[in-house]
């Protein structure tokens, strides 16, 4: 309707809710309106009618085109800060710059009412930004996909743009579409990565007893930054098999085109069956020469070695646990058996102001705890009367208890170095590694039988990881500039004793093997990249080159002297200070470009590569 004749009448006082910006209030006779200036709806303007029913119209007035009106927000209470801002949310690039809702800042002024709304801004609706959002939200926050059929929801939706159509059918179409486009984008990448790729292999059980297998690739970015992404999350059958878990596993190599870049796979269970590597190394070496023969390809978990030898200390002194566990669940149960308790601490003059804790058994930190804690109240114990006969422990075993503390507190020194380090690349774990190995070989020495045994089922379990990742955490350590193969024969001298110099120079021989063929490849790749393409050879009607095994002998007869100069020119150059803030990546990162044509830059992509084997998972 059209107010004809009407005059604007002059506002006595100013309207200071921002409803009256889609509004015009008029008279006509003694009767105030408020125009809708997007419908020319007539409704009432008085003072004394409030602003809620303009508001309500707003919301329905379909008049207003596509401005989506959910962005009219209403603050019903203060804040204690003065400044609201709303956080951007980031989209795909094609979409229009127009779809975007700047972020805006709303101050509240202390006059302000708690009834009064803000437009932050309005902003075009678009019915596919929108379709999308909500398949984000659902995968964001793992909402099952029937929430859009809900009538709760509808409801909301219907209230909040009218012009949203919810899709019923094809919300399941949109999380898949979203995950199409995530998935290329990690596909593109990983085929332009120039280095290689770390994949770790998990597997993982559910309550249901169902196994899943999860595979991520480690990589470091072009930003010298460690970077991981999750590729498969596998669902196994109950029934499956090695041969089942190897094709899963080479099925997502293929899948992802990453098999000519693989540099090595961790398993998170060392005591992984040694058939699947074969099969593994058999499809890399159809699409790239393997490194050192494959010998870097198989690595297994610190994290899970470190456990289940922890885990044997653990089974041997089962009997001693639970003692101490009942005596301590003992003194906590009344008061009156604590105070007899403090009586009988300060009787046999202990001062410790520990408390008793009990542990939670599928936890061995904290039964340590529990243990060290009990074994300095050792003397109190024993002196405690109507303590039960079954939970007494004999001096034997308290000595047991005590060994055996011993061996879990360097387990947990270990693991706080793993789980502290900001930056967690290979050449942490060597020296770490390297103290267990000695240890073993100490405990092993161990006059009673007992302990003697106990770390010889330890050291046993340890030597089989040992023997497969020994190589590539040398490698590692060697490549960090404050070690290099000073570190290898500090800690092989005391492993290996009088057999250390072959050990040595095993490690020795594998870096220079390593670094030679990481030579030959990127010297190849750059020729290839330089050549002309009228250069190509066309002698050959097939198009192929018969040549190329030449070119290979060539090159390793001819240029691997410069290369081993090169390395041993990094060998024979001083360590690099220690201090607790270095970052080896970045150290590469600043040292690569020091000579333009070195074969120092191949070094630094063994290093990087090597340096990140995710073996400290699950600590």
């Amino acid at each position: 309707m059209e107010v004809a004749n009407d005059t604007v009448i002059k506002k006595p006082k100013r309207l200071t809710s921002v409803v009256w910006n889609h509004f015009e209030r008029v008279r006509k006779a003694d009767i105030c309106y408020a125009v809708c200036v997007h419908c020319n709806k007539k409704l009432s303007g008085s003072s004394n009618s409030g602003t809620t029913h303009l508001r309500n119209h707003l919301m329905r007035c379909l008049k207003r085109f596509n401005y989506d009106v959910s962005q009219l927000l209403s603050a019903k209470k203060r804040k204690k800060d003065n400044t609201l801002t709303i956080a951007n949310i980031s989209y795909d690039e094609g979409q229009r710059k127009e779809d975007f809702i700047k972020p805006t800042i709303v101050k509240y002024e202390p006059d302000q009412r708690k009834e009064e709304v803000f437009n932050l801004q309005s902003s075009w609706f678009d019915q596919e930004r929108s379709r999308l959002d909500l398949a984000r939200m659902i995968i964001l926050h793992d909402y099952p996909l029937a929430m859009v059929e809900h009538v709760g929801f509808k409801v909301f939706v219907k209230n909040l743009q009218p012009l949203f159509d919810v899709p019923n059918s094809t919300v399941e179409f949109s999380c898949m579409e979203i995950y199409d486009k995530e998935r290329q984008k990690v596909h593109d990448m990983l085929s332009k990565l120039q280095g290689r790729i770390n994949l770790s292999v998990e597997m993982w059980s559910s309550t249901e007893n169902s196994s899943h297998v999860c595979m991520t690739a480690h990589y470091v970015g072009d930003d010298w930054k460690l970077q991981k992404k999750i590729l498969n999350f596998v669902t196994l059958d109950s029934s499956h098999t090695d041969d089942m878990l190897s094709e899963v596993i080479i099925k997502c190599l293929m899948d992802w085109d990453i098999e000519s870049k693989l540099f090595a796979v961790t398993f998170d269970d060392f005591s992984t069956t040694d058939d699947i590597v074969p099969r593994i190394k058999e499809q890399v070496s159809e699409n790239k020469s393997r490194l050192i023969n494959g010998q870097l390809l198989d690595v297994r978990s610190a994290a899970h070695v470190l456990n289940s030898v922890v885990q044997d200390a653990m089974e041997a002194l089962r009997v001693v646990i639970q003692k101490i566990r009942g005596s301590v669940q003992y003194v906590k149960s009344s008061q009156s058996i604590q105070g007899k308790f403090q009586e009988m601490t300060q009787q046999t003059g202990i001062n410790s102001q520990k408390s008793l804790v009990l542990d939670f058994p599928i936890q061995w930190n904290s039964t340590y705890v529990m243990l060290e804690t009990a074994i300095e109240y050792r003397d109190a114990f024993c002196q405690l009367p109507d303590l039960d006969l079954d939970l007494a422990v004999s001096d034997e075993e308290w000595e047991w208890a005590i060994s055996i503390t011993g061996y879990l507190k360097l387990f947990i020194e270990i693991i706080s170095v793993f789980s502290s380090n900001k930056c967690p690349t290979a050449n942490i774990y060597f020296p770490e590694i390297c103290h267990v190995h000695i240890q073993l070989i100490d405990w092993c020495k161990s006059p009673n039988n007992f302990l003697s045994s106990l770390a010889a089922k330890m050291k046993a379990k340890f030597n089989k990881y040992w023997s497969k990742c020994s190589l590539s955490l040398a490698v590692a350590a060697i490549l960090d500039p404050r070690f290099k193969m000073k570190l290898v024969e500090y800690y092989y001298s005391q492993i290996y004793g009088s057999t250390a110099l072959e050990r040595i120079k095993e490690v020795s021989d594998g870096l220079k093997e390593l670094f030679n063929t990481y030579s030959i490849c990127s010297t190849l790749i750059d020729q290839d990249s330089a050549l002309p393409l009228g250069s190509l050879p066309s002698s050959s009607n097939d198009g192929r080159d018969r040549l190329k095994g030449f070119d290979k002998f060539l090159h390793e007869t001819s240029q691997s002297q410069s290369a081993i100069s090169d390395l041993e020119k990094y060998l024979d150059e001083p360590v690099f200070p220690r201090n607790c803030d270095f970052n080896i990546l970045n150290w590469w990162r600043v040292h690569t470009p020091r000579s333009q044509h070195s074969m120092l830059e191949v070094g630094c992509s063994i290093a990087l590569e090597v340096h990140w084997l995710p073996i400290h998972d699950k600590l």
